[in-house]
């Protein structure tokens, strides 16, 4: 499994940094755009797969770490810089733990929100990707 690192165009000024995302630019079209804050210590996110959604997940602020996993390979990222994302292709498990103090996690999806497209449980993924 390969992880697929997003470049987000950034100007850098004395008065502050601007990133631009732009539709044109992305693997897919922005339907949905959620954040994660004020995750507590300790806490973990995701524990899922989609069967057709695409995502970027993007570190606004702080860190965490992305676990992805594809059934038979694991790989865990540091995610830490708003300027960099990673692609989560479809039928990818994926969780997110290790949330610094104040991290903000920014996920921009290729679909709106269907509850059909979730894979939540474990044993699940493996059967639909045909691994045991």
């Amino acid at each position: 499994m390969e992880i697929k690192w997003i470049d987000i165009p950034s100007i850098n000024d004395p008065r502050g940094n601007l990133a631009v995302l732009e539709n044109s630019k992305l693997p897919f079209e922005i339907k949905r755009v959620y954040y994660l804050y004020d995750v507590p210590s300790g806490s973990r996110r995701g524990g899922h797969a989609h069967k057709g959604l695409l995502q970027l997940i993007v570190p606004l602020s702080g860190s965490f770490e992305l676990v992805l996993k594809d059934g038979i390979i694991e790989k865990t990222v540091m995610l830490h810089n708003p300027t960099r994302g990673v692609l989560i292709p479809t039928m990818t498990w994926r969780e997110l733990r290790n949330f610094s103090a104040g991290a903000v996690c920014l996920v921009l999806a290729s679909q709106e929100f269907d509850e059909e497209d979730y894979i939540r449980d474990w044993e699940e993924f493996k059967l639909k990707t045909k691994i045991s």
